[in-house]
């Protein structure tokens, strides 16, 4: 079976449509019905039920899933090992979504590379969606996210159990919407903010970095949502104070990675993304 096959038809599961199948992965939409059902004449079975609402897995479909993601994760596997560099025996490639890269993905990098110098490294910085997807199909090993939604196949493990907390730069701990600063925390967070304040839909500043809005709030005033472990040091200096009655959300951070046995290099590599997580906690 090509293994195209295999990617395309996990592409149009994932997104229940031919036509977005075919956007994103840069191909006609003749190509992906070709391989679609190319691939259901070579299996004896119809794969997908088609309608003006997209496509839709059948029981045969659903059964074929794990199989398809294994071939494809396979499938990369291989064409990274066979790529290794001279003097490295094997390799691991991590992603990760921008507001994680410091210090989790930095300090991953060096410990990776003072424990285990035999081990080629590839680490990546991009949106969670991009990421889950890379992790499905085998392009990479493992990413670390904050909150990522269920997928078939992957395994979410917890990194660091974090909460988001109102923060102001007003002692008497009001907010006053006219000075709210909306961070970007991600999708779930965007949820529960929106179900909490509908009144600020439309804040007057919205930043998508934590440590960026932190230097803005210090300098300007003004209230925000920040990770606790950031900001204690300025909630202990009465640089920073709790705005009273205000929900917290959470924020935790995950390592996720295909369902598989028997890999040693993920295992320690996991294993060097807890130690930097329970330093992390701290900070």
């Amino acid at each position: 079976m090509d293994i195209n096959q295999a990617r395309t038809f996990l592409e149009v599961a994932s997104c229940g449509s031919f036509i977005m199948a075919a956007e994103r992965m840069h191909v006609t939409q003749t190509a992906v019905s070709a391989r679609i059902r190319t691939l259901e004449q070579q299996l004896g079975r119809q794969l997908f039920v088609r309608n003006k609402a997209g496509a839709r897995l059948t029981p045969a479909g659903e059964r074929f899933m794990r199989h398809a993601a294994t071939m494809v994760q396979v499938w990369e596997r291989a064409r990274h090992q066979v790529a290794l560099p001279p003097g490295r025996e094997d390799g691991v490639s991590i992603g990760c979504e921008l507001s994680l890269w410091q210090p989790m993905l930095g300090e991953w990098l060096i410990g990776m590379n003072r424990d285990c110098p035999k081990i080629a490294l590839r680490a990546e910085v991009d949106n969670p969606a991009r990421l889950l997807d890379a992790v499905h199909d085998g392009s990479l090993d493992l990413a670390v996210l904050y909150n990522p939604p269920q997928r078939p196949g992957l395994v979410s493990e917890l990194l660091a159990e974090e909460k988001l907390v109102m923060l102001t730069t007003r002692a008497d701990g009001q907010m006053h919407a006219d000075s709210y600063v909306y961070v970007d925390w991600g999708p779930s967070f965007a949820a529960n903010h929106q179900a909490a304040f509908p009144e600020l839909s439309s804040p007057p500043v919205s930043i998508s970095l934590g440590p960026l809005a932190l230097v803005y709030l210090r300098e300007v005033g003004g209230a925000s949502y920040f990770r606790v472990g950031m900001a204690r040091p300025y909630l202990e200096a009465g640089q920073l104070f709790r705005v009273h009655g205000a929900p917290e959300f959470s924020h935790s951070a995950y390592a996720v990675y295909a369902a598989q046995r028997d890999n040693p290099t993920l295992d320690r590599a996991r294993a060097c993304l807890r130690l930097v997580a329970e330093r992390w906690r701290t900070m």
